[in-house]
């Protein structure tokens, strides 16, 4: 399968949470029967799930942010979820390159929200990630 099949399943685990009211871990185990990752990609959407669940408030501030105008309650909440979750792996998970979370998040709009989403969503993670990198200097 692979971590962008495991993004899907953290996307379909929010948008459970968002709109339905789910329990993270009774909507993750929802979705994990449906897409029946591997022991890896189970973990890595466990880990990514509960990070976005757990710093929801820190990531909506720093879409809020990098947004302009554009309310977090007003983005599109496909939008918004895939946001969250590239923003925490941005913030959190160094073992991910930027680039490759940023490619994934543009990826995921495409086939959940539309080519605009495409766009927004990469301005405002490239925003983010220059932020981050201008953040932690040079190494």
């Amino acid at each position: 399968m692979g971590r962008r099949q495991a993004r899907e399943a953290v996307l379909k685990t929010l948008f459970q949470i968002a709109l339905g009211g789910a329990k993270a871990e009774t909507a993750l185990r929802t979705v994990l029967l449906e897409d029946k990752l591997s022991v890896t990609d189970t973990l890595f959407a466990r880990e990514v799930t509960n990070g976005v669940v757990d710093r929801r408030d820190e990531l909506d501030l720093l879409l809020q942010c990098f947004s302009g105008d554009w309310t977090v309650e007003r983005m599109a909440t496909m939008d918004r979820l895939i946001l969250r979750m590239a923003c925490y792996e941005i913030l959190y998970r160094s073992d991910i390159p930027v680039a490759v979370s940023i490619n994934e998040a543009i990826e995921l709009a495409k086939k959940y929200s539309g080519e605009e989403a495409s766009r927004f969503v990469n301005g405002i993670l490239s925003a983010v990630a220059r932020a981050n990198t201008a953040k932690e200097g040079p190494h």
